[in-house]
């Protein structure tokens, strides 16, 4: 019998805690545990086990990182309003909330997260309808077209304001205590409001941020001449009541007899807000932060690599493990076709699938789902990826020109019999029972299951998981395959090839063309580019000088 043979006989780790004794420790979080614990952690002393357990839980799991410390507790607190019947996202997780009029003598009552009022909701409908569809209604003007993303971005951020609103003033939310009847759209016309909203925000975070400014960009969008919604809506005036201490009769009397005027104060005092905390917020969210260790490589695309060979050499055995195999294959997938592609999450999650032995779809059919496909090409003998120009975030973007996307996947580290295995073999054993939702990627299914296809949510999650499992080098395990990385999610694969690019070419150019994006854009939001780096680039050329003497 060989080393290892009895450890290969015991439960794959990433399924129970194997054995190991953890007090006081919940199943769910042992669960969450047991891949990063060491085999012998039950025979080390208590102290040693609780020097393991705190690294786990600062480094692996939550990433110990002031942004995400600071999200660690205000994700507490789930004060937003939601829109189901708009979104498709439930209300989840506990909230402390007032009661159903916004005062609770100072009580705190626990309670789910709320959906919001079906006025609100109605008003949400309206606005999202005229920014979302393809002709406006006449008599309407409107600038610009909100996409799905946009939409559900837009609800997000309107319902944290009015939830806010609501909160009572003596909670731990700290709200406006406004009642839940007189919630309503009309409210943000009154500058009032927004500059109680975003000195909230600034108490409780402790400084402006870049979210702030695009908020009141919105509320001076909704608010421009000719085409802002709330413009275009008088009638909302009659929905407005007396909020103690920022609006009273007087205010909402002189709205009302002159709704563009009211309009046009506060579209010019968010247009002077947005500029005034602009040049004093801060970046509390470093984007690059949980990846510098990459973006510091010569290499960063070489050294992201390694997460995806890491996960071959701890892939178990798919005839005795199926389920943990699958879940193996499709991390490495998620991190290769991450690295070759520099897709937005979106549009790698919603990657449709066209097995072999089926005919692939149309450009036609492509563009009407918005939706790119994965499939394989007889001409090029490969499989190739497939994605509309209108399924892209950016696409009116001077990289797509109306043409869609392709690309023939390159068949390095044998990717060609990885993608064919995956999806003969281990896609089925994930979806189990539950409808094929036709994407390349799909969860792990239980017969709870509603769907197997991602939301954004559950894929960031999905990738959070892999670079936990085998991204972070963990030293009590020996695994990880990345000294210094914290968990992240899948945008920030885009940076790593940007970066990559820029420390080996110097240019933007060829930056933007890996994440099918502009120069501009590429310039001022993705790639790390080191000043150090810069210099050891121009002294290349300035060097030849010298070998050519």
């Amino acid at each position: 019998m060989g080393s290892g043979y009895f450890k290969s006989k015991l439960p794959h780790p990433g399924r129970a805690p194997a054995g190991h004794i953890l007090n006081g420790i919940s199943p769910a979080e042992q669960r969450r545990l047991a891949w990063h614990l060491p085999d012998d952690f039950s025979k080390r002393p208590r102290l040693e086990q609780a020097e393991i357990l705190e690294w786990v839980r600062t480094v692996v799991i939550s990433g110990s990182t002031e942004f995400r410390r600071y999200q660690a507790e205000a994700s507490k607190l789930r004060y937003g309003l939601r829109f189901p019947s708009l979104t498709g996202r439930k209300p989840q997780g506990r909230v402390w909330r007032t009661d159903e009029d916004g005062v609770d003598g100072g009580k705190e009552i626990e309670a789910e997260a709320r959906e919001a009022p079906a006025r609100l909701t109605a008003e949400m409908a309206e606005l999202i309808r005229f920014k979302s569809s393809t002709l406006t209604d006449i008599g309407f003007e409107r600038n610009g077209v909100w996409n799905e993303e946009t939409i559900l971005q837009k609800a997000e951020h309107l319902g944290l304001m009015f939830g806010a609103m609501l909160a009572a003033p003596s909670g731990p939310v700290a709200g406006l205590g406004v009642p839940t009847r007189h919630l309503t759209l009309a409210q943000l016309v009154f500058p009032e409001v927004w500059d109680w909203y975003v000195q909230w925000r600034e108490a409780r975070r402790g400084f402006f941020t870049r979210w702030e400014v695009d908020m009141l960009r919105l509320a001076s969008a909704l608010t421009r001449k000719r085409t802002g919604w709330l413009r275009q809506m008088p009638q909302l005036a009659d929905r407005l009541a007396p909020i103690a201490g920022l609006i009273g009769e007087v205010d909402i009397d002189t709205a009302r007899q002159d709704w563009g005027a009211a309009c046009d104060r506060l579209h010019g005092h968010a247009v002077a807000r947005a500029k005034e905390i602009e040049r004093v917020a801060r970046v509390h969210r470093d984007p690059f932060e949980p990846i510098l260790s990459v973006l510091e490589a010569d290499s960063p695309v070489g050294e992201y690599r390694k997460i995806a060979d890491e996960i071959l050499r701890l892939a178990p055995d798919p005839d005795r493990y199926p389920r943990a195999a699958a879940e193996a294959a499709r991390s490495f997938l998620l991190i290769r076709l991450g690295l070759h592609l520099g897709l937005r999450q979106k549009n790698l999650r919603q990657l449709l699938v066209c097995p072999r032995d089926q005919l692939p779809r149309s450009e036609r059919q492509l563009e009407a789902l918005k939706r790119g496909e994965i499939r394989w090409s007889e001409r090029d003998h490969g499989w190739e990826v497939v994605i509309p120009a209108n399924a892209f975030k950016n696409s009116g973007s001077s990289f797509f020109d109306g043409r869609p996307f392709r690309l023939v996947l390159p068949d390095l580290g044998d990717l060609h019999r990885h993608i064919g295995e995956y999806i003969r073999r281990h896609r089925p054993v994930l979806l189990g029972a539950i409808a094929d939702p036709a994407t390349l990627f799909v969860k792990t299914t239980k017969v709870t299951s509603r769907t197997a296809e991602y939301d954004q949510n559950t894929f960031y999650e999905a990738w959070r998981l892999v670079i936990q499992r085998y991204g972070i080098y963990n030293p009590y395990t020996r695994k990880g395959a990345i000294k210094g990385l914290l968990p992240h999610g899948p945008h920030n694969i885009r940076d790593v090839l940007a970066t990559h690019i820029l420390k080996q070419t110097g240019s933007y150019e060829r930056a933007s063309y890996a994440i099918q994006d502009t120069p501009d854009m590429v310039a001022k939001h993705y790639g790390r580019f080191l000043p150090q780096d810069k210099s050891a680039l121009a002294a290349q050329i300035l060097n030849q000088v010298w070998l050519a003497a």
